[in-house]
């Protein structure tokens, strides 16, 4: 049976100054963001040709780190922490010691792509169409650093699956290591899928959708080995507060595939 690794959170220590491994998933995921954007600017003719450039690319990534970080936050402490935060308000801030929200980053990059739009004078779903193959390398990066913090752990296994582990934080029962399932479901599977449907070019709306329908439906297969949160609801031994912000997400990118292709006809 393995047994987490219990990792040092902190990468760099110089002095007062302590690096994060959370806060350089980040960095990683910010980074191949970047990258694979330039690179499908580069690649695809059709993006250049609607005016796609790299130093809009950078304007966009500036947009997305900051809705990334405020929603993430925000909607760890609405919908997974609210009386935690409640009784430690300055918690809110410590960003730097995890705890980040999939379901409140992707909202608040949603209003920020919403802003990027009005400046560049771009339709809404063009922006989305772009970022949607960018982002699950990213949220693998984040799965990652869930995983070195120890934190987001998965429920207790049979100890007999080879890849059982104990997490000596919480207690000595066999766990999935479930931000790995994450990481692989919601990250590099999404992706591949995503970089290759996105190829070729798509209705308006329709990269969107698969992102929406994709990463909803894995997440909430993965929700069934990860040890659920409590959230707002309370419901967790029916279904988790992450499978419940998935359902909307799951429903709007069918609705969106039908209706882009629909217009298409």
């Amino acid at each position: 049976m393995l047994i987490h690794p219990q990792f040092n959170p902190i990468a760099i220590s110089l002095g007062p100054l302590a690096v994060r491994w959370y806060g350089l998933m980040y960095l990683a995921a910010f980074l191949q963001f970047w990258w694979l954007g330039k690179r499908r600017i580069q690649t695809h003719p059709q993006l250049s040709k609607s005016g796609w450039t790299v130093p809009q690319l950078d304007d966009l990534l500036f947009y997305g780190v900051l809705g990334v970080i405020l929603g993430g936050r925000l909607g760890q402490v609405l919908f997974y922490e609210p009386g935690y935060y409640l009784a430690h308000p300055l918690e809110v801030f410590a960003v730097w010691k995890g705890g980040m929200s999939f379901h409140g980053g992707f909202l608040g990059v949603l209003a920020a792509m919403g802003l990027f739009a009005r400046k560049t004078q771009r339709r809404w779903l063009d922006i989305t169409d772009f970022i949607a193959p960018l982002v699950p390398l990213g949220l693998a990066a984040g799965r990652i650093g869930n995983f070195i913090n120890g934190e987001l752990w998965g429920r207790v296994c049979d100890p007999d699956l080879p890849w059982a582990m104990i997490f000596p934080q919480v207690d000595t029962q066999p766990r999935h290591p479930s931000q790995l399932y994450q990481a692989g479901l919601e990250g590099l599977l999404l992706f591949i899928v995503l970089w290759l449907y996105s190829r070729s070019a798509r209705p308006h709306g329709a990269v969107s959708g698969v992102f929406l329908i994709g990463y909803g439906s894995l997440r909430f297969v993965s929700e069934f080995f990860r040890t659920p949160d409590d959230g707002i609801f309370g419901l967790s031994e029916v279904i988790s507060m992450g499978q419940w912000l998935s359902l909307p997400m799951i429903l709007t990118g069918i609705v969106m595939l039908f209706w882009s292709y629909r217009r298409e006809i």
